[in-house]
């Protein structure tokens, strides 16, 4: 699918991705990618990307912008659609650190069963040690700084690490991608993967 991109002026702010949790999933949430690019642009971020319905947008915009995006995004998006998502949003810098840093990569697993969860803040090592190893046979996962990278050989819709359980063992809320979400979202930031 080819991303949208706004036509805005080229502009010399850093890069980053948003990448909003839940919505366009099974009819529920609905937001058009094409209204949530405009919610960015008329926010005042520019060159504004988006890639598939699942809500990852790529945006231009300085540090300051970005402070008041995390917090009243979800604001704007309830106003408009009638319901407020979880917001995570990373640099440019900070997503290709996402890229190289996948534990399990270096283990030769099928790259379609690989997932990461985007996590709103960085848990505490306490919270981290409550996450159950087994909670989920099969499933294996590995807390990276603001990260969690899964292995899901079941599957995502199979898996017992979900949304619900992971917010609460780790204080924080988290939204996930699949691998192959992940390394396109690289190649719209510009991000190499080899």
């Amino acid at each position: 699918m080819t991303p949208r991109t706004s036509s805005g002026p080229a502009q010399n702010r850093p890069t980053h991705v948003a990448l909003l949790r839940g919505i366009n999933v099974g009819g529920k949430h609905i937001i058009p990618m094409k209204s949530l690019a405009s919610l960015f642009e008329s926010s005042g971020c520019s060159r504004v990307a988006t890639y598939i319905q699942s809500g990852n947008v790529v945006f231009t915009a300085d540090a300051a912008l970005v402070t008041r995006l995390a917090t009243d995004l979800p604001k704007l998006i309830g106003r408009t659609f009638g319901f407020e998502p979880v917001v995570v949003i990373r640099t440019r810098t900070a997503f290709a650190k996402v890229v190289r840093n996948n534990p399990f990569l270096a283990t030769g697993i099928d790259t379609a069963t690989l997932h990461v969860g985007f996590l709103a803040a960085k848990p505490s090592a306490k919270r981290i040690a409550k996450l159950d190893p087994d909670r989920s046979p099969g499933d294996a996962f590995a807390v990276r700084g603001r990260e969690i990278y899964f292995h899901l050989p079941n599957g995502m819709g199979r898996t017992k690490l979900t949304s619900a359980y992971l917010d609460s063992a780790l204080g924080t809320t988290c939204t996930a991608r699949n691998w192959r979400t992940t390394l396109k979202i690289a190649e719209l930031l510009g991000v190499g993967t080899a």
